[in-house]
């Protein structure tokens, strides 16, 4: 039993005691207070250290003691508040239909003494001395009750949270490295027998973007932090190994972004360049990047054979990652073209 946990048994048995005196004095009984009151009242305040761990035997315990106080013809006092402590623990620390079941017997032996004196004068006030703390025991139980709900709900929202950003990470991580190493495997396989120092050099370039990407992927599960616009030229670099040939056009002074937005404009970049590794109809795409004095502004080009542009789980968690930022994605296709465009603030907007 911890320290603190004793305050309130000592606190009531001092008023317990020190108000002792006043009541022998201005009390309308006739049987003055003795030592048997005070180990009564001492009794009843230490039984309230029990309150947390059995507060349904504390409290019958109590509500004996009390009675006994009553019946003997004691002035009511202050080891009615020992009492009053007991029922609020039993309400807060029982589910209602059991702390009632507690509760009710508690009150009956509480109001024994009634039989010895005016029953119909005693009714009323006896009951409120178990209905009131009852009744904010068990509010107390349920706003606790609902801000565990609340905080279960947000641990989950949290938890699903950074399952996604982990899941659209390693997607970003895992699907840029692999369209590079499927792309240059075709080419492995197709210039084997035709020109085999081509396939060896296609399968060294398999080598060393499989370890990036593995590195990469090291990193992100490791929970360090990701790449930036300063990685740019690197992913360009990756991109064009793979054979893509990437136009690279920067405006504006670039300027430092906050954390959450170099990252997603990395990510941004990096998704589009992979799709156009897997699925551009011509291995070209130009890349342009304004920055400008309160958002960045990304643009990805590249030519395509399809007319109809349908967003994948890539496309969509880019949007995500943007928007939570208070940003804007967008693409499209018109004219042999796809566009995907996205605007990133330096701030986040609401």
């Amino acid at each position: 039993m911890r320290v603190r946990d004793l305050a309130v048994p000592a606190a009531l048995a001092a008023v317990g005691v020190a108000t002792m005196p006043v009541l022998d004095r201005f009390s309308p009984t006739d049987h003055p207070l003795n030592l048997t009151a005070v180990a009564l009242i001492l009794a009843t305040a230490a039984t309230t250290a029990l309150r947390h761990r059995w507060p349904g035997p504390a409290l019958l315990t109590t509500s004996a003691l009390t009675s006994t106080y009553l019946i003997i013809g004691f002035p009511y006092g202050p080891i009615l508040l020992s009492f009053a402590v007991c029922v609020y623990a039993v309400a807060r620390h029982r589910a209602p239909r059991r702390a009632a079941l507690w509760a009710t017997p508690a009150l009956l032996v509480l109001l024994i003494h009634l039989v010895f004196d005016e029953p119909l004068i005693g009714l009323a006030p006896g009951t409120a001395w178990v209905v009131v703390p009852f009744t904010l025991g068990a509010a107390r139980r349920l706003v606790a009750e609902a801000q565990t709900r609340e905080r279960a709900e947000a641990e989950r929202r949290v938890a699903d949270a950074e399952r996604l950003r982990v899941a659209q990470e390693v997607h970003d991580v895992v699907g840029h490295g692999l369209a590079a190493i499927q792309m240059q495997a075709d080419i492995a396989l197709h210039l084997r027998d035709a020109r085999p120092e081509l396939a060896l050099e296609a399968l060294e370039t398999i080598s060393k973007a499989s370890s990036e990407a593995l590195d990469e992927l090291r990193a992100t599960l490791a929970g360090l932090s990701s790449p930036g616009l300063s990685g740019l030229e690197d992913l360009c670099a990756r991109v064009r190994t793979a054979g893509v040939a990437v136009d690279l056009t920067v405006d504006g002074t670039p300027s430092p972004l906050p954390t959450a937005a170099d990252v997603a404009a990395y990510r941004v970049l990096q998704e589009a360049l992979t799709n156009v590794v897997k699925h551009a109809d011509q291995p070209r795409a130009r890349v342009t990047i304004q920055h400008r004095p309160d958002r960045v502004d990304l643009g990805v080009f590249n030519s395509v054979a399809a007319a109809g542009h349908s967003d994948g789980f890539g496309i969509t968690g880019m949007r995500r990652r943007v928007e939570q930022l208070g940003g804007d994605l967008t693409a499209s296709t018109r004219a042999g073209t796809f566009t995907l465009q996205a605007v990133i603030p330096r701030e986040r907007r609401p």
